[in-house]
């Protein structure tokens, strides 16, 4: 297995992992602005916040399918001297 091939299943498990958390904080800040809304809290800022956690993570999953493309791409190469 060539060395960017690992690198890029490392990265993959990095990502896995890091949109996990993401998923979770996510949910939470949504409970976060529920609760401010049932309380008749002014819920701006936490909304604002959610969005941009929201698009975060969106970004975070199109790079996961950036590096499970790079990895189906190195596993179809011929290993290196052939």
């Amino acid at each position: 297995m060539s060395l960017e091939l690992e690198r890029e299943r490392a990265a993959l498990v990095r990502a896995d992992l890091d949109i996990a958390a993401g998923q979770d904080r996510v949910e939470r800040q949504r409970e976060l602005v529920l609760s401010g809304r049932l309380n008749s809290l002014d819920t701006e800022q936490a909304r604002r916040l959610l969005t941009t956690m929201e698009t975060a993570l969106t970004e975070w999953e199109r790079h996961r399918i950036l590096i499970v493309d790079r990895i189906a791409y190195l596993s179809r190469l011929p290993p290196a001297g052939t």
